[in-house]
C-alpha cells in the first residue's frame, strides 16, 4: 500500500514513540480490520460498518480491499428496497400525456401577477429552463419539492416547480397519474388537495387542487376521469404561507395578518384582514389562527356561506394567552362526543417564550370561554411545533427541535388532572437545513409530528439536506422505527406521511405511507404500518448510531473539501464559500462540518 510504504520509507512526516513504533491517529475500530488485512488477506466485517471501513481503505489507499468492501456493499444493496419499499414513481417523461381539450382555461388577468398557462414542450425538457448570473438553474430541473395527499390521492409539485401532477390509488391498478397542470409561469411554492368534495359543481366526485406562489392561488376540479378545468385564479394580496381545505372551503393565510376563504357551493373568494398570524391549526369545521398579540381567533366554517356575502369571516377572539407572548404553536383535539351538547374541545398551544400551555372547553360552559387547564415551561427557546393527541403532549422548540413529551390522563375521553399529565421523554429531532433553500422548502421537508390524534405518531428526521436517507421515530419517545433509504439512490428532496385506504374490503384498516420526493423527479414510497408493528414487536435497537454515521460520511468528505479550499481559494476568489457547523454529538465526540461550494462546477 502506498501510505504504509510511504511512512515506512519517511516521505510522510510520523510521529514514533521511544520504540520506533509510529503512531496513527486514526479511528481503532476501522484500522484493526485494515490492519489484519494487510496481515492476512483475510476481512473481518464482524461489528464494523462497511462504508466507514471503506472510506479508511481509501485514505490508506489499499485497492484491493476497497473493491472488495464495494463488492459487499453492491451486494447487500438492493434497487427493489427493503421490506418496507411499496412503491415507485417514475419522472414524468416525455410521454406524459398532455391533453390540451381535458383543459378548460379561462382568461382571468391580475394587476400584480400574469399567470401563463402554456403546453410548450420545450419548457418541461430543458429549453425553457432559467438560469441564474451564474449559470446555474434556479431550481433543479425534474426535482419534486413538496408533496401533499387526501385520502387516496396525492399531488406532487415537479418539473421545474411549474407543474402539479395528481396520482390516485386502486386495489387494483396500484397507484396512477391521474391529472398533470398546464406549466405555470411562476414557481409554485404551496399546494393543497381535496379529494373528497361535497355538493361541487359536478356532484360528489369531484377533486380540488391548489397552487400558490407569492400572493396568487390558482384553482383547479379534477373529475374521475382525469379530465380538468381551471375554476379560477384569486389573490391574497400578500404572500401565501399556509394552504389548505376545511371541508369545501379553501383557506389560505398569511403571517402579515390576511385570510382568505373561497368557498365551493358560492364560488365565492373572500379576504379579510386579521392581526399578524404567527400559527394555525384547524379541527372539525373551525380553523384557529395564533397571533403574535398573544390572542387566539377562530373562525367556524360552517357559518358560511352565508355571511360571505357579508364580506365578513365573523373572526372572533377564543382566548388571550396571560402573558401576552406571541402564539407560536397550535393544536386542536377534538374528543368523541359524550352528550347531545357537543364536544370538550382541548387546545394546546406554545409561545415565544418557551411556555406550553393546555386550555379546555366544557360545552356546558361555552359562555364563559376557554379555560386554562396547565402550564408548562420547560423551553427556553420559542415552541415552534406542538401536538395534542389522545394520549400524549409534544412540543418542540427552536433549539435543534428539543423535544418533551408528556403523557395525558383521560377519563371517559376528557383530559383529566387524576393524576393528570406526566412528564415522558426528552430528545432532539436533529435536522440541518440548506444554507440556500427555496421558498417551499420547510413545508416539503416538515419533519411532524404525523398520524391521527388516536394513534401513535412519528417524527421523519432528514439529519442533513443532501442526503438518500430517513430515519422514522416515535414522537412520544423518540424511538427509531425504521429507516428509509432511496432505492435508486438518489437525493431526497422532500417528504409526506399519509393514510391511504387501498382496499375497500370490509375489516381492511387504512394504510399508513411515507412518500419520499426525489431530485430526479420520482415518487417512492415505504410502508408505515408494517414498519410500526415490527418496531412494537421487535427489540430495541441501539440509539444514535446512525446519526454518528452520518455525520462520520460527510466529516470524511469535508476533510478533502478542506483541502481544496485551501488550495483554490486564491484562484476563485468570492466563488467560494466555506461554512464550518460545530456539533457536539456526544460528551467526548466532537463533529465538525465542512460546506465547500464552487458555483461554476
Amino acid at each position: 500500500c502506498v501510505c504504509f510504504s510511504s511512512l515506512l520509507s519517511g516521505r510522510i512526516s510520523t510521529l514514533r514513540d521511544e520504540t520506533g513504533a509510529i503512531f496513527i491517529d486514526r479511528d481503532p475500530t476501522a484500522f484493526a480490520p485494515i490492519l489484519n488485512f494487510l496481515r492476512t488477506k483475510e476481512l473481518d466485517l464482524r461489528g464494523v460498518n462497511i462504508s466507514i471501513l471503506r472510506h479508511e481503505a481509501e485514505f490508506y489507499g489499499i485497492t484491493p480491499l476497497v473493491r472488495r468492501l464495494l463488492l459487499c456493499e453492491e451486494l447487500d444493496r438492493s434497487s427493489c428496497g427493503s421490506v418496507l419499499f411499496h412503491g415507485y414513481l417514475p419522472p414524468p417523461g416525455k410521454d406524459m400525456k398532455l391533453r390540451r381539450d381535458s383543459y378548460r382555461t379561462c382568461e382571468v388577468s391580475l394587476q400584480s401577477d400574469h399567470v401563463r398557462r402554456s403546453y410548450d414542450e420545450s419548457l418541461f425538457y430543458g429549453e425553457g429552463l432559467k438560469l441564474d448570473a451564474t449559470g446555474r438553474p434556479v431550481v433543479d430541473p425534474r426535482k419534486v419539492l413538496i408533496i401533499t395527499g387526501h385520502h387516496n390521492w396525492i399531488v406532487a409539485r415537479e418539473m421545474f416547480a411549474h407543474v402539479c401532477s395528481c396520482y390516485r390509488i386502486k386495489e387494483s391498478s396500484g397507484w396512477q397519474q391521474v391529472f398533470s397542470s398546464p406549466y405555470l409561469d411562476w414557481t409554485i411554492e404551496r399546494i393543497a388537495l381535496n379529494a373528497k368534495v361535497v355538493g361541487g359543481p359536478h356532484g360528489d366526485k369531484d377533486k380540488m387542487v391548489a397552487a400558490a406562489s407569492e400572493s396568487s392561488i390558482i384553482l383547479w376540479s379534477i373529475q374521475d376521469g382525469g379530465s380538468g378545468n381551471e375554476i379560477g385564479v384569486f389573490s391574497l394580496g400578500v404572500p401565501v404561507d399556509d394552504l389548505f381545505f376545511i371541508g369545501n372551503q379553501l383557506v389560505a393565510t398569511s403571517h402579515t395578518g390576511k385570510v382568505g376563504v373561497w368557498n365551493a357551493v358560492t364560488q365565492h373568494w373572500q379576504v379579510q384582514d386579521v392581526v399578524p398570524i404567527t400559527s394555525c391549526d384547524t379541527a372539525g369545521s373551525f380553523l384557529l389562527l395564533g397571533c403574535n398579540n398573544g390572542s387566539i381567533y377562530y373562525i367556524d366554517m360552517q357559518k358560511f356561506p352565508l355571511r360571505m356575502k357579508d364580506n365578513d369571516l365573523l373572526v372572533t377572539e377564543l382566548y388571550h394567552d396571560p402573558s401576552n407572548d406571541a402564539i407560536t404553536a397550535l393544536s386542536v383535539y377534538l374528543t368523541p362526543k359524550t352528550s347531545v351538547s357537543g364536544n370538550w374541545i382541548e387546545i394546546a398551544y406554545g409561545t415565544s417564550s418557551g411556555a406550553v400551555r393546555v386550555i379546555v372547553q366544557h360545552p356546558e360552559t361555552v359562555g364563559s370561554g376557554p379555560q386554562l387547564f396547565q402550564t408548562f415551561t420547560v423551553h427556553r427557546s420559542p415552541v415552534t411545533k406542538i401536538m395534542l393527541s389522545e394520549k400524549h403532549l409534544v412540543s418542540v422548540c427552536a433549539d435543534n427541535n428539543h423535544v418533551r413529551t408528556w403523557t395525558v390522563t383521560r377519563f371517559r375521553g376528557m383530559i383529566s388532572t387524576q393524576p393528570g399529565s406526566t412528564p415522558l421523554a426528552s430528545f432532539k429531532i436533529l435536522s440541518l437545513e440548506e444554507t440556500e433553500s427555496h421558498g417551499s422548502y420547510c413545508s416539503g421537508n416538515d419533519i411532524g409530528p404525523f398520524g391521527e390524534r388516536d394513534d401513535q405518531q412519528v417524527f421523519i428526521q432528514k439529519v442533513i439536506p443532501i442526503t438518500n436517507k430517513l430515519f422514522v421515530r416515535l414522537s412520544s419517545t423518540g424511538k427509531r422505527i425504521c429507516e428509509v433509504q432511496s432505492v435508486d439512490g438518489t437525493t431526497i428532496s422532500c417528504f409526506m406521511v399519509r393514510e391511504c385506504e387501498g382496499s375497500s374490503r370490509m375489516g381492511s384498516r387504512p394504510r399508513r405511507y411515507l412518500f419520499t420526493g426525489h431530485g430526479n423527479g420520482s415518487i417512492q414510497m415505504w410502508d408505515l404500518t408494517t414498519a410500526m408493528d415490527t418496531a412494537n414487536k421487535g427489540e430495541e435497537k441501539r440509539e444514535g448510531e446512525e446519526i454518528s454515521r452520518t455525520f462520520t460520511h460527510n466529516t470524511l468528505k469535508a476533510n478533502r473539501w478542506t483541502h481544496m479550499q485551501n488550495k483554490e481559494a486564491i484562484n476563485y476568489g468570492q466563488h467560494f464559500t466555506f461554512l464550518t457547523l460545530s456539533l457536539q454529538i456526544h460528551p467526548y465526540i466532537h463533529l465538525c462540518l465542512c460546506q465547500y461550494r464552487n458555483p461554476n462546477k
